[in-house]
């Protein structure tokens, strides 16, 4: 059950300043009143022929009406001075108020920019711009995503409509060239649905935390991987000291495989060579993975972490994958808080470095949530 709406803030702060106020000025006349017209005898004091000196009496009939009247004018200026302080100072409360309920209503586009003092205010309504900023941004991203998404999807999906019509306006074809390009099709999307449940099992971090050792994973995947290499003339070179983190084995496993396959697939045609390391730094633990290939420009490498970003171009071959490679590897390493850093190798190719926090100092592997 919904209360009824109570008494606005700016009534609060006017009855609060009112009656400050009025509490001063009667402990003002309070202390004219103990410190002043107790001392007056009560009694009249003559001098002279005709004159006199008030009592207490005389004194209080001419004191009680005024100071009344003082504080009746007290109340009246605490009032309507209170009405327009507090609406001045709740004005920028006022802005980030209606800034919320435009975002409420899908508007993140809209900015309080609130100038003035940086005082609390001016830090509650920067603190909300920048929130807006980040929200408007991961909007955009999530959009962009759901519409590549949604396109990859529908290639491989539309590729096998096609192939059933050809099958079906032609009974004679190969049914077994038939049969072996549906499978590959089916592949594709299955992989690609598989890796976007994996980013949404990232971006929710709904995974167990263990003790994981970076060197040991980076050994299993270069032996899983050896015989791409091998078949594509590639060389991997693993090394680097033990590398002790916590998270899930399972995803960070998936992490270097994408690492290293890119760097297999994306290498020189012959005597292509890939560096898989590991180290240890103070708070942090290091993964490496460095690859020939051809140079590629600064700006060209920073979008590779993209969603559906394949390099230079979008040609797809046996081992292009999904366009998500990447894209899983900084959502991974974002979900052990750690970063991921793509730059270019001054000889040609590319150097991948994932940072991510060092195990704390504790006996045993007892995993947590």
């Amino acid at each position: 059950m919904d209360r009824p709406p109570g008494p606005s803030v700016r009534l609060k702060l006017t009855l609060s300043y009112a009656g400050f106020l009025m509490l001063a000025g009667a402990l003002l006349l309070a202390v004219v009143w103990v410190f002043l017209l107790r001392y007056v005898p009560d009694r009249a004091v003559m001098f002279g022929r005709d004159g006199f000196i008030p009592n207490r009496s005389d004194l209080q009939r001419a004191f009680f009406p005024k100071a009344a009247a003082a504080l009746v004018f007290l109340l009246a200026l605490g009032l309507l001075g209170g009405w327009v302080l507090a609406g001045r100072m709740l004005a920028p409360l006022r802005r980030i108020t209606q800034a919320t309920r435009l975002a409420a209503h899908g508007s993140l586009a809209h900015r309080i920019r609130l100038d003035g003092p940086r005082d609390e205010f001016r830090e509650l309504a920067d603190s909300f711009d920048a929130m807006l900023a980040r929200l408007e941004a991961h909007v955009a991203e999530q959009r962009r995503f759901a519409a590549n998404a949604s396109h990859e999807l529908r290639t491989p999906l539309a590729t096998t409509q096609i192939l059933l019509d050809v099958a079906r306006n032609d009974p004679s074809r190969d049914t077994g060239e038939l049969v072996e390009r549906l499978s590959s099709v089916n592949t594709r999307a299955i992989d690609l649905t598989e890796a976007l449940l994996l980013l949404s099992l990232t971006d929710q971090r709904s995974f167990t935390r263990e003790h994981v050792d970076l060197s040991l994973i980076a050994e299993e995947t270069t032996e899983t991987l050896l015989p791409l290499a091998e078949e594509r003339g590639v060389a991997i070179e693993t090394s680097g000291d033990q590398a002790p983190a916590v998270g899930s084995s399972a995803l960070l496993l998936q992490l270097t495989t994408n690492l290293v396959h890119n760097a297999i697939v994306h290498n020189l045609p012959e005597d292509g060579t890939v560096w898989v390391t590991t180290g240890v730094q103070p708070g942090a633990v290091l993964l490496t993975v460095e690859n020939t290939g051809v140079k590629r420009a600064a700006h060209v490498v920073s979008t590779l972490v993209e969603p559906f970003q394949r390099g230079t171009s979008r040609v797809r071959s046996d081992h292009a994958g999904v366009g998500l490679g990447l894209a899983i590897v900084k959502s991974i390493a974002e979900a052990h808080d750690g970063t991921l850093t793509v730059g270019p190798r001054p000889a040609g190719g590319l150097r991948v470095t994932v940072r991510l926090p060092a195990a704390p100092d504790a006996v045993g592997h007892e995993a947590f949530t």
